[in-house]
């Protein structure tokens, strides 16, 4: 973490502490945002810089007019909804786009995305990650009302009824967790409880067990996991649930207050558990592409198994909350977690996208992509656990070839061929490079194909491609090596079919009876 005299490399830059307009001057959940701005831009003073806050609301135009004015070389993002309204969060960070002004935190559509719980859901859902299920939103239950039957009768278990788009236990009390007999009676309560909880709700299969909270920062262009906090339940008996609801978070004085506990100690046996929503919380950064700063919440259930209930992208900064103390465990001051959340902004294109990014690099007419994205280290990662094939050391490699082609550009020594489908989803792709201190010998690094797309020949289009480059360049012959365990033997056997002579074994070359072998491919010269 750098240290504070040396973030006013930049004293005099001006920083726009936007936050949304409080609408309701009663409601706590409400004016926590002023502390945020009074905490943050104190922060931004110590650093040297101009703070500068700015209340915004649906008016966007009159915000575009300020920015225009007040023309801050930053903006640092604390909007948490619209004229009150969670589901307008994106709004302002997707001006900001459109003007090209950089921001703190994540891009636009990254929030929209993680702020809409069931759509983030489906999203950990379709790459692996255990999430709860879940039956809504009531909105799109109502558009597929032909297709339910509310006779359906449900599994004998807890649900717990959530806004979809509301945070900060919005609308959560001891009446939110409910056990339903039928899907009917779901959505009955679906639709009772819609207008009180922002306007549409889902019901969320009630883990009972332990809840944690994963915060995470950037540095160097990495997520960092501060200590893992576990929210304890004290003298919770009978029916009442464990849950951390509205009166746990903004009433002090009440129980639910005073017995929802913050905890960062563990007993030496919860090494693993630890371990594993650490992991969990690395891999959402790159699921859902965050930056800055995020949190990842998790119950765990009696057998031990972690399931993520949300990822939150622009987690509360007040000094008193729950990411402030994670970075004080960490021994990360206030003021330094600020400036690490400024040096991360990246520099945004003025694009007007849904994505909020540079425009798709250019594919070629088969879906081939040659450079490298800043969005690749996060999709290669992705990919690679996909598969289920590889161990972390391994992906950890994966992406740190990545990294340095993103450095180094072609003096890194490594090039790639990746193959996108028209949205422009990564299915696979090879990496490869000269041999140093050869004249035409080539390494095949990596080729990896998603699992949805394996079986199919694209894994030889890679390849093909892979080795029509290498020859274009004057390689003559290609290597590639793997392990002689029993489960390479699919890879073996893919090279073989590719056309790959194994021409070399070395026994426990990676450790006892996991020997490494080499095939190699002569290939014609380029015309």
């Amino acid at each position: 973490m750098a240290n504070s005299a040396v973030c006013a490399l930049i004293t005099g830059m001006r920083i726009l502490v936007l936050y949304n307009s409080v609408t309701d001057q009663k409601a706590p959940d409400a004016l926590d945002v002023l502390s945020q701005v009074e905490a943050v831009s104190g922060a931004l003073s110590d650093l040297g810089y101009e703070p500068v806050p700015l209340a915004c609301d649906l008016d966007l135009e009159a915000l575009r007019r300020d920015l225009v004015s007040l023309c801050p070389d930053l903006v640092f993002n604390l909007v948490e909804s619209l004229n009150g309204q969670g589901r307008l969060i994106h709004l302002a960070p997707i001006l900001l786009e459109a003007m090209g002004i950089p921001y703190t935190g994540s891009s636009a559509y990254v929030i929209y995305r993680t702020s809409n719980k069931t759509a983030a859901k489906d999203h950990m859902s379709q790459w692996g990650v255990a999430t709860p299920s879940w039956i809504g939103p009531a909105s799109l239950l109502r558009i597929q009302r032909t297709r339910v039957n509310p006779a359906e009768r449900l599994p004998n278990q807890s649900w717990i009824i959530k806004s979809v788009w509301e945070h900060a236990s919005f609308g959560l009390d001891e009446n939110a967790v409910v056990c339903p007999d039928t899907l009917g009676d779901i959505l009955n309560t679906l639709k009772q409880r819609s207008p009180a909880l922002g306007g549409d709700c889902f019901a969320e299969h009630y883990i009972p067990g332990r809840e944690f909270n994963v915060a995470l920062i950037e540095e160097a262009g990495k997520p960092r996991v501060l200590p893992v906090a576990e929210i304890r339940f004290e003298n919770y008996e009978g029916e009442k649930p464990a849950i951390v609801c509205y009166r746990a978070k903004w009433e002090p004085g009440s129980f639910e207050c005073l017995n929802t506990v913050r905890s960062f100690e563990f007993p030496d046996s919860d090494g693993p558990l630890l371990e594993g929503v650490t992991s969990i919380a690395r891999h959402c950064w790159d699921l859902f592409h965050l930056k800055g700063y995020a949190r990842v919440d998790f119950r765990v259930d009696d057998c031990g198994n972690p399931w993520v209930l949300e990822v939150n992208a622009n987690p509360c900064l007040s000094p008193d909350a729950g990411f402030a103390a994670a970075m004080e465990q960490a021994g990360i001051s206030y003021v330094q977690a600020i400036d690490a959340i400024v040096r991360a902004t990246p520099a945004r294109p003025a694009t007007a996208t849904p994505a909020g990014t540079a425009p798709p690099p250019e594919r070629d007419s088969q879906g081939f992509r040659y450079e490298v994205t800043d969005d690749d280290p996060a999709e290669v990662r992705l990919l690679a656990s996909a598969t289920g094939f590889f161990s972390p050391e391994e992906i950890e490699i994966a992406v740190e070839l990545v990294g340095e082609r993103l450095a180094r550009g072609p003096a890194s020594g490594y090039a790639f061929v990746f193959r996108e489908d028209e949205n422009g989803r990564l299915l696979g792709y090879a990496c490869f490079g000269p041999v140093p201190c050869t004249r035409s010998s080539y390494d095949l690094y990596w080729i990896a194909v998603h699992p949805d797309f394996q079986k199919n020949g694209l894994g030889r289009v890679l390849m093909a491609e892979a080795e029509r480059l290498i020859a274009r360049a004057g390689g003559t012959q290609v290597y590639a090596d793997t392990s002689d365990r029993p489960q390479y033997a699919p890879t073996r056997r893919f090279y073989e079919r590719c056309g790959y002579v194994r021409v070399a074994g070395l026994p426990e070359f990676y450790g006892p009876e996991d020997g490494k072998v080499v095939f190699e491919k002569k290939l014609t010269p380029a015309a």
